[in-house]
């Protein structure tokens, strides 16, 4: 599988798996009401080759008001639904103005389902704004950049999560801007982990 990097876009081509279709149907919906978004986590390994299961795809998405969460949400609910509730108003107030994830599944099915929450930390409203693009074929979406996201693989700490940020780092070392790795692992406490793990 060929990837190609640059500053701000990752492209590649490779044969869809189910997780894959999942998300460019739930991304594309997201791209045509121009919303900024970005995946974390998990599924970026999945994206890029690992071996491993996932129940659920993270997205980060930019706060936004409540008219504007409903035309998405009358969107969305065409081919997706709510696991927490059926209704906008209260998924709005009361799940993602209060800091609570909403889930969203393919219509008769829980699994997967896409997490999908407010930016809650610095962290959160860094890698919203600094989000990198995948070009997978004919579909883009945007996830976190590498070089937060395997320290912060590493301070999740499983052996899940390190072994995410093993396979990310092999794959995309000669592509990361070291100097903003060095620093999320300093900030992320995660020197020690990066010398144990990935060197």
């Amino acid at each position: 599988m060929k990837i190609t990097v640059t500053e701000k876009k990752i492209e590649f081509k490779k044969e869809l798996n189910k997780l894959d279709r999942f998300v460019i149907e739930f991304t594309s919906l997201l791209n045509n009401l121009k919303m900024q978004y970005v995946i974390v986590s998990g599924y970026i390994p999945i994206l890029f080759g690992r071996s491993r299961t996932s129940e659920d795809v993270d997205i980060i998405v930019e706060k936004i008001d409540s008219e504007t969460f409903r035309r998405g949400w009358n969107t969305i609910s065409v081919g997706f639904y709510c696991i927490n509730t059926k209704h906008a108003e209260e998924a709005y107030e009361d799940y993602l103005c209060s800091g609570i994830s909403l889930r969203f599944a393919k219509k008769n099915t829980f699994i997967p389902n896409i997490e999908f929450k407010f930016p809650k930390t610095n962290l959160d409203d860094w890698t919203l704004k600094e989000r990198r693009e995948v070009v997978l074929g004919s579909h883009r979406f945007s996830i976190s950049p590498l070089e937060l996201q395997i320290p912060f693989k590493l301070h999740l700490g499983s052996e899940k999560d390190i072994e995410d940020a093993k396979f990310l780092y092999t794959l995309f070392k000669e592509d990361l801007d070291m100097n903003l790795f060095r620093d999320f692992n300093r900030k992320l406490k995660t020197q020690s982990l990066f010398q144990r793990y990935l060197q």
